[in-house]
């Protein structure tokens, strides 16, 4: 092929059919196809899978984030603080400290265990969309089952690679995003080879920078863009509810709908997401050496 030229039949180098680079390949993106054989696969990845897809990113992605933002909203001080601040602007409620806590105590706990049940979303979407690429049978309880079986290792170094994103952020925000950039193939890479997956992906992102950046760019774009939608729909929405909106039922239940509601709207992101960094990771595995959606199937154990 023109974008991988192989060596004659039998002779060092060549690979027996099934097993060196194969145009037709599901999941892997052959050297050469650009950004439309990528997109093409990406495409294909979801049209097979969606109706396993949903479901898990729905359980493991939407319910648990919609949950956090009803928790936090409903333990959020700031109206108890501006009622006292209208009454004495320089006084501070009297449970400032046990409410603060309290916040911080619910976002940082949440957003962990968040991460938890994440982690097990992303490794069985990620099971899911290698299998059926590579033809093999798939089911949603096996998916999950996987899921749990790597959710812990991946929550693992998802807290390590946000860390050093959160570290960039930190130095003027630029070095965070290129920290974030750079280590985007983390979680595909301890999925798939479960080895240093900080540096594996450092230097997968190095080696191939313009490629993997422009993949993972259009990536994040189309993420960006949903979960935007599903923002402004959720502020939008609770407005009308007021700053204490769990003072009465109806109102609680409402909010409650908004939130929800505003979180299935940011689920397509969620699909996005997960399929754009398999397939980019599997066209990464591809500018190394032969490699077919069975192999790395096979990988995910």
């Amino acid at each position: 092929m023109p974008w991988y030229p192989q060596p004659a039949l039998g002779q060092p180098g060549w690979y027996p059919p099934g097993y060196g680079f194969d145009p037709t390949d599901q999941l892997v993106t052959p050297p050469g196809a650009g950004v439309s054989g990528w997109f093409d696969r990406c495409v294909g990845a979801v049209r097979r899978g969606w109706r396993l897809l949903l479901p898990i990113l729905l359980l493991t992605q939407v319910l648990p984030a919609a949950a956090l933002s009803v928790i936090s909203l409903l333990v959020d001080p700031s109206a108890e603080w501006d009622a006292t601040a209208s009454q004495d602007p320089n006084a501070l409620p009297d449970t400032f400290l046990t409410d603060l806590a309290t916040l911080l105590g619910v976002l940082i706990g949440g957003s962990l265990l968040f991460g938890l049940v994440q982690s097990v979303g992303w490794a069985a979407g990620s099971w899911v969309v290698a299998r059926q690429a590579a033809g093999e049978p798939v089911g949603l309880g096996a998916a999950l089952r996987y899921g749990l079986r790597r959710a812990f290792g991946l929550w693992g170094w998802t807290l390590l690679t946000g860390l050093i994103v959160a570290l960039g952020v930190c130095l003027c925000v630029i070095p965070g995003i290129y920290f974030a950039f750079a280590l985007s193939m983390a979680g595909p890479v301890w999925l798939f080879e479960r080895q240093a997956p900080i540096g594996r992906a450092w230097r997968m992102f190095h080696d191939r920078l313009g490629l993997l950046l422009g993949r993972v760019a259009m990536v994040v774009a189309a993420v960006i863009v949903g979960s935007m939608v599903a923002g402004v729909v959720e502020a939008a929405g609770t407005v009308p509810f007021g700053t204490t909106p769990f003072d009465s039922a109806g109102s609680a239940v409402g909010v409650t709908m908004v939130i929800l509601a505003a979180a299935v709207l940011a689920l397509p992101a969620h699909v996005v997401q997960l399929v754009g960094l398999v397939v980019t990771y599997a066209e990464q595995r591809a500018h190394e050496g032969p490699v077919n959606a069975a192999r790395l199937a096979g990988e995910l154990g």
